[in-house]
């Protein structure tokens, strides 16, 4: 039984994680359409049924093209989210300013007063409370 499923499956293009990522959102879709939303049903159903396409296709190269679009996305997403993370931590000891004229993130400790800030992009000073 092994041997007809390694022959069935080969040259075909498997499983990866842009495969894993539509599965469990499937499994997540399923998940809410028991509370009674139909939209999600037809949702989790599409997103199976696109996985296993993938999982059976033997055009490999746009398979592998695809992940890599997603993994490219997937690390962007993971980026925001740890800068966002970073932020919300240094948020306790610091404020953070941006620039008025040139935009640039300026992170200033808290509890001095008012004080006057220098930007070291552009030069530019101006008043803060930190």
């Amino acid at each position: 039984m092994k041997e007809k499923l390694y022959r069935f499956m080969m040259g075909r293009y498997g499983s990866d994680q842009f495969n894993r990522f539509l599965m469990l959102l499937g499994l997540v879709f399923f998940v809410i359409s028991v509370f009674g939303v139909r939209g999600f049903y037809l949702g989790g159903l599409a997103c199976l049924i696109y996985a296993y396409f993938r999982m059976l296709s033997r055009n490999t190269y746009k398979r592998s093209l695809e992940n890599n679009r997603y993994l490219q996305y997937e690390s962007k997403v993971k980026r925001y989210l740890s800068g966002w993370k970073r932020n919300l931590e240094q948020r306790k000891t610091h404020h953070i300013y941006k620039c008025p004229s040139c935009r640039q993130k300026i992170r200033i400790p808290r509890g001095k007063g008012k004080i006057e800030i220098r930007c070291p992009k552009c030069g530019q000073t101006f008043i803060k409370k930190s």
